[in-house]
């Protein structure tokens, strides 16, 4: 049983497509995952974590209703869990495979569903999830700014998506506890503020703070806001849709995951346009906000920043934001882990991955040639120095995670010698033919 505060990083699987679907931005292949798989997972133990967020390239893995190629997938999670390193299992990161075409696909819940419960069932020691990452983003970015996958840019357009989302994310948690009934969920969602920037334009500041809870929300049964409750009616949400998410509430099986970045932030004008603040309130601020609604144990499931110039950009935005993990936890909250995202640097983030022009941004704990960044040394000293003092504290709530490995001396035998060892075709890097 692992019982300690949650560090974590994670190998990033995003992949929409742009360009109308043409493209398909493969971060894991980007960054070179499916060569160096292995590797990365070195470099996860050297850091001394425990936890990684991780998940399979869902295009190339779900390829059709009920047909699964879980090649690449096996050689990994089998090498996951020789290593005994907690998976919070990320399903779906941006996008879908091409067959289920974009977030406006009305059977996406449904047949997401059965992908999960598949999943689950190949990988039965896998006991933490992240069925569908920060889901208002990807309605967001989908259905409303026009970047990914269906490309839309109405409010109709963004309800429809935003309920397909979180359908198939409580589906998702519905089916994968019938096959293992303890499994925990972290809602991996970024949390926004919106900052008036002038009296015109408090109504729609107001407005997007509202909406800005929408997906968790949903995800929780809670009955939103009368304002977006009427935008809801208003864009082709129905009466017994919006009754589905207040009956199915799986909130006692969920920790409330938020994601802070200097981009969270945000002035709006009177006519409703917006545009970055920086960081104004900062994650403690913001955090406290979203807990006071949820009541929720909280993790800190994403931040980063850029190595810039200096050298010393991201860790000193590293410090900052573990100082702020400790004012939350401080003051009461329970929190419960924090996680530097990614483990190495990203492709075309810098573009919010709408063009495909190959950018590298130096984002990661390591560089995408695999040497140590100086945020990386830095998290490692931060791991070394707080892992042993966090859980003897009384505040800190402990999670009841399962290791993959548990203390049983035939499994751990198993693991030495090899058994249950996926066939030499399962380590083999899928091939992206988009």
């Amino acid at each position: 049983m692992f019982n300690g505060f949650i560090f974590a990083t994670g190998i990033e699987n995003s992949i929409p497509t742009i360009a109308g679907g043409r493209v398909r931005m493969d971060e894991m292949e980007k960054c070179r995952h499916y060569q160096y798989w292995r590797t990365d997972f070195d470099l996860v133990e050297q850091l001394g974590l425990r936890v990684l967020r991780y998940g399979p390239p869902l295009h190339l893995t779900w390829t059709g209703p009920g047909k699964y190629d879980w090649g690449f997938s096996d050689g990994a999670f089998h090498d996951l869990r020789r290593r005994n390193i907690i998976v919070i299992a990320d399903l779906c990161h941006f996008g879908v495979p091409d067959w289920i075409a974009n977030f406006q696909n009305p059977d996406f819940p449904v047949e997401f569903a059965k992908y999960a419960r598949a999943f689950a069932e190949r990988y039965p020691w896998v006991q933490v999830y992240t069925p569908v990452n920060e889901m208002q983003i990807c309605a967001l970015f989908s259905a409303m700014y026009g970047w990914w996958n269906e490309q839309l840019s109405s409010d109709r357009a963004f309800v429809s998506a935003i309920k397909h989302i979180v359908k198939a994310n409580i589906l998702a948690m519905r089916a994968i506890l019938e096959v293992r009934p303890d499994a925990l969920f972290i809602q991996s969602e970024s949390s926004e503020y919106f900052h008036a920037e002038n009296p015109a334009a408090i109504a729609q500041a107001e407005f997007r703070n509202a909406r800005r809870f929408l997906s968790l929300d949903l995800n929780y049964g809670r009955r939103v806001d009368s304002e977006v409750y009427e935008y809801l009616m208003d864009n082709g949400m129905t009466r017994e849709e919006y009754h589905f998410f207040l009956e199915n509430n799986l909130k006692h099986q969920c920790i409330m995951g938020n994601d802070y970045y200097m981009t969270n932030e945000h002035h709006v004008g009177a006519d409703g346009s917006t545009r970055s603040s920086g960081e104004i309130f900062g994650y403690a601020v913001i955090t406290h906000q979203y807990y006071n609604r949820y009541r929720l144990p909280v993790m800190h499931t994403e931040t980063n920043l850029m190595e810039g110039p200096n050298g010393d950009e991201a860790v000193r935005w590293l410090y900052k934001e573990w100082a702020n993990v400790l004012r939350v936890r401080n003051n009461g909250v329970p929190i419960v882990g924090f996680t530097w995202y990614s483990l190495t640097d990203q492709v075309d983030w810098d573009v919010a991955l709408r063009e495909n022009r190959g950018t590298v941004n130096p984002l990661g704990l390591f560089d995408l040639q695999r040497n140590i960044r100086a945020a990386g040394k830095a998290y490692r000293d931060l791991i070394r120095d707080w892992c042993e003092v966090l859980p003897t504290q009384s505040i800190c709530l402990r999670v009841p995670i399962e290791l993959p490995l548990k203390d049983d001396g035939a499994e751990q035998n198993a693991a030495a010698t090899g058994a249950d060892q996926p066939s030499s075709e399962a380590t083999v890097a899928p091939t992206n033919t988009d």
